[in-house]
């Protein structure tokens, strides 16, 4: 397994929403549907995260993660 850099939140209401970036560059996202369909988990490339989330995961993104999070999430 690789080795995590950071988990970012961009929950906005009681639905859980994290992506979880690693290392050699994928992304996991989990999240919740609805209450009883929680926790549910995807890999994500980069181009299937929109550019409304990519904005709030860089706002959200600790400060010394923020250089390798941009290159990984391909963000201008």
């Amino acid at each position: 397994m690789e080795k995590e850099i950071c988990t970012i939140s961009i929950t906005n209401n009681w639905l859980g929403d994290e992506y979880i970036f690693y290392e050699n560059h994928t992304i996991k996202r989990v999240y919740d549907n609805h209450s009883l369909n929680s926790n549910k988990s995807k890999w994500l490339e980069p181009k299937e995260i929109s550019k409304q989330n990519k904005d709030k995961l860089i706002k959200a993104c600790p400060e010394e993660f923020k250089e390798r999070i941009m290159q990984i999430l391909d963000y201008p």
